[in-house]
């Protein structure tokens, strides 16, 4: 490609430059990417602002696209596979994390659910598009079945493995069915309606009283009898992968593999930018995960042409770095959130994952007897904020005053639940955003992508994410307003597209969101 390139460019001196080599040209040599509108592009006169003084490098030219140098900050699961679907589209690709290795952050206190109950139709696709993925996750990390030019059969000893368990919503006055029923028939996903009757068969051991509103644990109101009975939307598919921290290694060797480099132990300590305020670098630093401190030692800058913010919780400093963020219609918290384990012999094996919103919790089993437990973010309990500089100060020892509010409602649902004495389970502090949609999105700052705003519920995603986010980088940089013209995304698996204007920075609020992290 590169010699026929330039063998091409060479011998045609006379005609003017097509507006995509100036793209090349303007990506590879100067931070800017220069516009070419129609109204110039039959005036030759107009196609060139500037010359290179360099030659160039037509080697990382490929299928009209430059093949871009890109910092992903951040190797947890969504960081790794933005890694991966990069580094395949034949971006060279440096990724950076404080931790000694992948998924080591917000990732590995996932409870890992697979589920499509979201509020917006691209939301549905996303999850939906991203469930086929995890269902082909061997294809996926080995690049077999047109995954990858460079597939490498059984290239790992082991492999993170989604449960297909199937998933049912419980009846709740804040996510009507209809709602939902719309959705999953647009999107083209199976799903039942369980009366009370059925969800007790298919439950077995389950209360299917009705509770709502959601009250404090530890009030009287809580212990009051029912008030009706529910029943529940159920999908049988979804459910859950079982190790998150395996997928995210699986991700980061598959990326690695093909050419990916990761920097561990290693954290941000700037974006750097060019005159014109285009991200230009990053400056980094050796790491001290332990201590969770910079290492006194000189710090040096990795040259970028992109780079792409997936730092979970600490996303709001990286944004300050790079001076975005002022455009933002969402606001951007980090959360501390626990999820707890119980051993008891009225565990859900083989049963669906359950989302409780009428008493506050979700629920799913896992290897062994163990259900995980995690709240819904009831409004009559506290939520644990934390400021964006104090992230690495939360108290990562769970409670026992979170650890009674779970299990309570669990035991309520359940009442067979042993529950044991005192808290099991993990901590993590996950990056909300205010109506709980994250954002994959460009920024102000020309080269600064974001895929942030996670709020503790896209693992599930993770996957698809990866692709989304490569496809708006290389279409942005190739001169897509997307802004104004949103980047459509053609789904590979379930064949339908997604408008990845929703997931915008400047988005409306999205009112009609759970407001849960729920997995």
């Amino acid at each position: 490609m590169g010699r026929e390139s330039e063998k091409s460019t060479t011998a045609k001196k006379a005609k003017p430059i097509p507006c995509a080599w100036v793209l090349f040209i303007s990506l590879r040599f100067q931070p800017q990417v220069l516009a070419c509108s129609k109204s110039t592009a039959s005036n030759s006169s107009h196609y060139v602002t500037h010359i290179p003084t360099k030659p160039i490098d037509f080697r990382r030219v490929r299928n009209n696209i430059l093949r871009m140098r890109a910092v992903v900050i951040g190797s947890g699961v969504i960081g790794s596979s933005i890694a991966l679907q990069l580094t395949r589209r034949g971006h060279a690709v440096t990724v950076i994390d404080r931790n000694q290795g992948p998924g080591l952050g917000s990732t590995s206190a996932s409870s890992a659910v697979v589920r499509f109950n979201y509020s917006t139709f691209d939301a549905v696709m996303l999850s939906w598009e991203s469930y086929f993925h995890w269902i082909d996750w061997k294809d996926l990390i080995d690049g077999t079945n047109e995954y990858s030019k460079n597939p490498n059969p059984d290239s790992r000893p082991h492999y993170a493995v989604m449960e297909d368990r199937g998933y049912v919503m419980l009846d709740v006055p804040v996510l009507p069915h209809d709602r939902t029923m719309k959705l999953f028939d647009q999107a083209g996903i199976p799903y039942e309606i369980w009366d009370s009757k059925t969800l007790a068969e298919r439950v077995p051991g389950i209360d299917v009283g009705k509770y709502w509103p959601n009250k404090p644990v530890k009030s009287d109101e809580f212990w009051q009898d029912a008030n009706g009975t529910l029943g529940g939307i159920f999908s049988k598919h979804g459910g859950y992968v079982t190790d998150p921290l395996l997928a995210s290694e699986n991700l980061a060797f598959a990326a690695k593999r093909e050419g990916c480099e990761f920097l561990y132990r290693t954290a941000v300590v700037d974006i750097k930018k060019s005159s014109d305020g285009r991200v230009s670098g990053v400056e980094i630093q050796d790491f001290d995960p332990e201590k969770k401190t910079l290492i006194n030692s000189p710090s040096r800058i990795i040259e970028t042409d992109i780079v792409v913010n997936v730092a979970g919780p600490w996303s709001t400093l990286i944004n300050r770095m790079a001076g975005a963020g002022s455009d933002f219609t969402v606001e951007l918290k980090p959360m501390r959130q626990e999820v707890h384990q119980i051993s008891t012999p009225k565990d859900l094996l083989p049963g669906p994952i359950i989302g409780d919103l009428d008493l506050g919790t979700y629920l799913r089993s896992a290897p062994g007897g163990i259900t995980l437990v995690g709240g819904t973010e009831p409004e009559c309990d506290p939520m644990y904020w934390v400021e964006p500089e104090k992230v690495d100060e939360v108290n990562m020892t769970r409670t026992v005053e979170v650890f009674e509010s779970q299990t309570y409602r669990f035991a309520r649902r359940f009442p067979a639940a042993q529950i044991p004495s005192s808290p099991t389970g993990v901590v993590g502090v996950y990056d909300v955003s205010s109506d709980w949609t994250p954002i994959y999105d460009k920024t102000d700052v020309a080269g600064f992508y974001v895929a942030i705003g996670t709020s503790g519920n896209q693992f599930k995603n993770a996957p698809g994410v990866g692709f989304i986010m490569a496809e708006l980088i290389e279409k942005v940089e190739s001169g897509v307003d997307h802004d104004n013209d949103p980047v459509i995304y053609n789904c590979i698996k379930s064949k339908h597209s997604i408008n990845l204007g929703t997931f915008s920075r400047k988005r409306e609020r999205n009112a009609e969101s759970s407001g849960t992290v729920m997995g």
